[in-house]
């Protein structure tokens, strides 16, 4: 599944969730600051769950193979 996009005419090619122009640097502000991601999900609709959930977990095995490999 592909989770994010970046194109150079959406958001100046800042990496955005597909489908929709929600920056995926928005979700990760939304929980650094103590945020749910239902919170997150309220506040930016266009963005399905699936997506936001694959996106995190796609992120967390890529930080525990850097620091395995």
């Amino acid at each position: 599944m592909t989770t994010v996009v970046v194109d150079p005419e959406v958001l100046w090619g800042a990496p955005v969730f597909t489908g929709t122009r929600v920056p995926v640097d928005t979700l990760l502000e939304y929980l650094t600051h103590g945020d749910s991601l239902c919170a997150f999900l309220s506040d930016f609709p266009s963005v399905q769950r699936d997506v936001a959930v694959a996106f995190l977990e796609e992120g967390a095995a890529r930080v525990v193979q850097s620091v395995t490999t």
